[in-house]
């Protein structure tokens, strides 16, 4: 049987063939777009599978804000273990800007248009400046008026960064409405409470603004029992700062604010949030990486508006400072600021304008600071709420337009001052080690010395007739020491090397912030600044800069060094811990330490439990001549304890067998190159012997008069509390230095 044969149709003669061409072209579109189909496939299948958990962590990232829960920060407690600055807990009266009127909002929007405008200009005008200053610098030809007038012009724009706030549109009746009823209860007027809230938005837009920190528990009752008055306001409970001897140390304490933008930037701050509150000058700056804690978190969520909205998420809980225990000791600590308050009112009755003071105690054997006070003081429980810009002003020593003493300067580390007869100890040590003084010979007969064109005279043109050295110390002969200058100059640099031996003209790394390094003036350092004085000229284009009068050393410096005037500059500190170098050396034969002054004793849990102790090794050890020390702390021993010593009168009744006293006034000039000078400075350095708690104080009253009149007192009646013995402010004699 055959197999059938298929037959095959004849194609229909109506459909053209497919040529070659255009089936290779078909079969390429078709592959491309099914390539392409894969890629679509692949990339949805790779975010949806592969990378979904990312991106759901990314969008909850842009949806969620997080905001700083502040810490509570430790304790400082004195040496005995008692607070003397702590925390607390109270609510803060806060404003939602999400659940304010929309007029508030637009009234917010402008305040940042007009923020970035002035942000642009500030900038604009500082390249501007920044290019003049370049182009004069480089000129030869003088400055004109024209330039000066726009120098002057340029260097004052900062005020351009400065934004008032706009104010609020009359169609926000419900916002004012609201600012003014709550202005009632909190104690603000309702253009504050605006303006608070208008920079709170532009600062932080997702959180809510505080209007006041500590409102006081009736109007945080007022708030929670009529809440239906108040949309928007609500209350969040926060952790303040408190100081509850209020004036008490306050520049040793210091005091703490919000961290500035600056601040972000810096080493001890790095990975601290914006907003969060941090140590801002004295031991709560230097040792705020131990007292903040560390900040929770709270979770903020945010829509596409930018409203913030219910979150689920948990917040993260601070964690408390840790506690700092100090060396201040709280009664010594009282005394003191309250004996050099009596000094001052004492020198102002006497007719002294006594503007400010400082005082510090020292334990000469290992640098404890026992106690320090400056003055004026501030109380640093006014930080705990925004100060307006007077406020600030007059804490910065600029109140009104006039220079005046800045309360926030601690003046026992950062004052600038000359000596006067403190000095001479050192004068004498450095003569004496250098080998050109005859601690036997007489000098210093006459009431002045003449030296070429100049004399220098003994203050009040006294004559004390020719002395030695004890003597000359026990009644501060300024001859004496004139011509101990005089001898030591022509040996190079004696004194200078030994009062840097001893601690002064160098940072003693005090556990604070902003200590002055100091000066003391040599040859080396008088050629250096008249080459940049003369550098100054030529670049300002001016005939004074008021850096130095541009002559050379001459013996004449020497000579007021010698008694601690000229181009010296020092602080309480550096003199304390001079005198302190000097009388450990005393106790142990001549070989002593330059101390490291410090506060800090040791850092605590805040349950009590010890975290670390803080050593504070000396700075150096030092050899000083013990036949040479004894006679200079004979002589101002003397000057303390003898009939005819600068401070014998203050020091009358004291048991100085006890606890002997070796003591040295200072009445020291503050001039200036035109030679104008101020009312005499009051200082007064004194080591108070004891086996077991020896005592090492400075004391210094600007514009205060003589040491003996107002310093001295005051030191005794520091000494006086430490010894637990009767307090009497005994003035001496307004002649003697």
């Amino acid at each position: 049987m055959s197999t059938p044969i298929e037959r095959v149709q004849p194609s229909d003669p109506r459909v053209p063939p497919v040529s070659p061409q255009m089936a290779l072209r078909v079969a390429v579109l078709g592959g491309v777009a099914m390539v392409m189909f894969a890629i679509i496939f692949f990339r949805l299948w790779f975010l949806q599978v592969l990378s979904g958990e990312q991106y759901v962590v990314q969008a909850n990232a842009n949806r969620v804000r997080d905001l700083p829960i502040a810490a509570p920060r430790g304790q400082i407690l004195d040496r005995t273990g008692q607070a003397i600055v702590s925390s607390r807990t109270t609510n803060a009266v806060q404003i939602v800007p999400s659940l304010l009127p929309k007029a508030v909002k637009v009234q917010a929007a402008e305040y940042q248009t007009e923020l970035s405008k002035a942000q642009a200009a500030f900038l604009a005008t500082d390249e501007q400046l920044s290019s003049l200053e370049n182009e004069l610098s480089t000129a030869r030809a003088r400055v004109s008026v024209a330039q000066r007038g726009e120098l002057r012009r340029l260097r004052r724009a900062d005020h351009l960064r400065t934004v008032p706030v706009p104010p609020l549109p009359r169609s926000a009746v419900a916002g004012a409405s609201l600012f003014r009823r709550l202005g009632e209860v909190v104690g603000l007027s309702p253009h504050t409470i605006d303006e608070r809230v208008v920079v709170g938005i532009d600062t932080t837009p997702y959180a809510n603004v505080t209007i006041k920190t500590d409102a006081g528990r009736g109007a945080l009752t007022v708030l929670a029992e009529r809440q239906s008055e108040f949309p928007a306001v609500v209350q969040q409970p926060v952790s303040i700062r408190v100081y509850p001897y209020g004036e008490m140390a306050a520049q040793v304490l210091g005091h703490v604010g919000q961290i500035s933008k600056e601040q972000l930037k810096l080493r001890p701050f790095r990975g601290v949030q914006q907003g969060t509150v941090v140590g801002q000058e004295g031991l709560e700056y230097y040792y705020d990486r131990y007292l903040r804690g560390k900040a929770g978190v709270q979770h903020v969520e945010v829509n596409a508006a930018g409203t913030t909205q219910p979150s689920s998420i948990k917040p993260t809980p601070p964690l408390a400072g840790r506690s700092l225990r100090v060396t201040l000791d709280l009664g010594l600590q009282r005394e003191g600021e309250k004996a050099l308050l009596e000094g001052i009112e004492r020198a102002r009755a006497g007719g002294k304008p006594a503007v400010a003071g400082a005082f510090t105690a020292l334990d000469p054997r290992n640098g404890q600071v026992l106690a320090m006070g400056s003055y004026p003081w501030f109380d640093p429980n006014k930080f705990a709420k925004p100060l307006t810009n007077s406020e600030y002003a007059a804490l910065q020593g600029a109140s009104s337009g006039s220079e005046a003493p800045a309360p926030l300067t601690n003046r026992a580390v950062s004052g600038t001052y000359p000596t006067g007869s403190t000095f001479k100890p050192i004068t004498a040590m450095g003569a004496l080690e250098g080998g050109v003084l005859d601690p036997n010979a007489a000098l210093g007969s006459g009431q002045c010395i003449q030296v070429s064109t100049q004399q220098f005279c003994n203050s009040g043109h006294a004559e004390f007739g020719a002395l030695d050295l004890v003597n000359a110390l026990r009644v501060s002969s300024d001859t004496y020491f004139f011509e101990v200058g005089k001898l030591a100059n022509s040996h190079g640099d004696l004194i200078q090397e030994m009062a840097r031996k001893l601690g002064i003209g160098e940072k003693t790394e005090i556990d604070l912030p902003s200590e002055i390094t100091g000066i003391v003036p040599d040859r080396k350092w008088r050629a250096r600044v008249a080459a940049e004085e003369l550098a100054c000229e030529n670049r300002r284009h001016v005939s004074s800069c008021g850096i130095s009068d541009g002559r050379p050393w001459s013996v004449g410096d020497n000579m007021h060094l010698a008694v601690g005037q000229g181009d010296l500059i020092t602080s309480p500190l550096q003199m304390a811990v001079a005198y302190s170098t000097l009388a450990n050396a005393f106790m142990n034969n001549g070989n002593g330490t330059v101390v490291r002054p410090h506060l800090g004793m040791e850092i605590d849990e805040s349950s009590g439990g010890l975290v670390q102790s803080l050593s504070a090794p000396p700075l150096r050890h030092v050899h000083l001549n013990y036949s040479d020390l004894s006679l200079v702390m004979e002589g101002i021993h003397d000057a303390a304890s003898q009939p005819g010593g600068t401070s014998f009168d203050v020091w009358s009744g004291w048991d100085q067998a006890q606890h002997p006293v070796y003591g040295k006034t200072g009445t020291a000039q503050h001039g200036t190159l035109s030679g104008g000078f101020t009312e005499d400075q009051s200082w007064y350095m004194c080591y108070v012997a004891d086996p077991h708690r020896p005592i090492v104080i400075a004391v210094t009253v600007e514009q205060g008069g003589f040491g003996a009149e107002t310093a001295a007192p005051i030191a005794r009646l520091l000494a006086s509390q430490w010894f637990g013995k009767p307090k009497r402010f005994i003035a001496g004699s307004s002649k003697t230095l």
